[in-house]
């Protein structure tokens, strides 16, 4: 792996560490109060502590957070050297990480505006939402999925589309002013449109091989789109602000199409009806609305309109007649990666993927599937089938097991 650092020269003022008698700290304080900044940090560490730049930050944590809170209140601020690196499964893409302090400043500005925000899209935009994972769209498609069919006794049909290359081709003009109309306070809406408007490309290390960084398409590539086209895949700033973006799709499918029966998950969404011809017509309704109100475009390799009954491919989950099971894709990538994962990382890899399976409603045989692969290394798994422990079994044991007739089924 290499690591190339890609900088263009910036300046970044640094003042004193502000004591709370300073009038400059004072006059912000409403604004960027520092215990809010303690919280962004306590949230951004939860996930990044281990990570080499929150490791450093955190060596002197106290002078950072109040040189970070000085910046923030006197408008000097500026973000750091962000960090690209490529990505390969389920398929090559760049992904930008930004510097731990820009992190703990997206959580500042995520936990001000985003609630408030977040409450005014509608109930079937998920994605990067609180309690709206994949989990909570894959149960509320299969609702709606009930309700059209009445509960699987009259035929319907899906609509499934797809959003080409949309991180990369989000307009930023469009989302500065989305965010202007929702932000109310000036310093808060200057930093907004301060993260919206950063180009990490004039400031980053890329930390994959030329080689692997060749083998995302150069349409799929950040680097190669305009200044005011894209945003950062790997960003909480990023995923908030593609929300709000494609809020404007959501409130024109429900109230402008009509369509009651919908739902999307980052650029991925559906539509259900009971005639084909109606879902065709809104088709086209779409594909003339979202390059024209927000510069993007559908993927029509990934257009699909076919009968409810066949099963509804959608985030990760296939819904079929009275049973929802997992993508067979993702099964069969869940088991190499625990036949080949160094032993030390078996126990955390296969708990991760017992959790994704055991959401489906009908999962059983794909956990037999994986508890096998995982009993064949040595490892013991609970009679449900949902847990496997970091201590060996016996070998005789290991061998008896492996054929799983002594597990239960459920």
């Amino acid at each position: 792996m290499m690591a190339t650092r890609t900088t263009t020269t910036r300046t970044t003022p640094v003042g004193l560490v502000p004591s709370a008698d300073t009038p400059a700290v004072a006059a912000g304080h409403a604004d960027f109060s520092f215990e809010a900044l303690v919280q962004a940090y306590m949230d951004c560490r939860r996930s990044k502590r281990s990570s080499r730049n929150a490791l450093a930050f955190e060596l002197n944590l106290e002078r950072n957070l109040m040189q970070l809170h000085s910046e923030l209140v006197n408008r000097t601020y500026r973000p750091g050297t962000s960090i690209c690196f490529v990505v390969t499964h389920p398929k090559p893409r760049e992904v930008w990480a930004a510097d731990f302090r820009d992190r703990i400043v997206h959580h500042l500005l995520y936990n001000h505006i985003g609630p408030r925000i977040e409450r005014s899209f509608i109930a079937d935009s998920c994605a990067c939402i609180t309690g709206r994972g994949t989990l909570y769209a894959a149960k509320r498609l299969e609702a709606k999925v009930r309700s059209i069919t009445q509960n699987w006794a009259k035929p319907a049909y899906y609509l499934k589309l797809d959003l080409a290359n949309f991180f990369v081709t989000i307009d930023k003009r469009v989302l500065a002013k989305q965010l202007s109309a929702r932000i109310n306070e000036p310093q808060w809406r200057a930093l907004a449109q301060q993260i919206l408007m950063h180009d990490p490309r004039d400031d980053f290390e890329l930390r994959s091989s030329h080689r692997l960084h060749n083998r995302v398409p150069q349409h799929k590539r950040l680097a190669a789109q305009p200044a005011y086209l894209g945003l950062p895949i790997g960003n909480l700033s990023s995923q908030f602000f593609a929300n709000l973006y494609l809020d404007a799709l959501d409130q024109y499918a429900k109230h402008q199409l009509g369509a009651r029966h919908y739902i999307r998950y980052v650029d991925d969404f559906i539509l259900l009806h009971e005639s084909p011809q109606q879902l065709s017509a809104w088709l086209k309704d779409l594909t003339a609305f979202l390059p024209k109100t927000l510069g993007v475009r559908l993927n029509p390799s990934k257009t699909i309109l076919q009968p409810i009954d066949r099963g509804v491919d959608f985030v990760g989950q296939v819904i079929k007649p009275w049973h929802r099971t997992t993508r067979p894709r993702t099964v069969e990538h869940a088991i190499k990666r625990v036949e080949t994962v160094p032993l030390a990382s078996l126990p955390e890899t296969a708990n991760s993927y017992f959790g994704l399976l055991t959401q489906a409603s009908h999962s059983h045989t794909d956990r037999r599937r994986l508890a096998k692969a995982v009993l064949m290394r040595g490892k013991s798994v609970n009679a449900l089938l949902t847990k496997t422990y970091k201590g060996a079994m016996p070998s005789s044991a290991q061998r008896l097991a492996a054929g799983l007739s002594l597990i239960p089924k459920q």
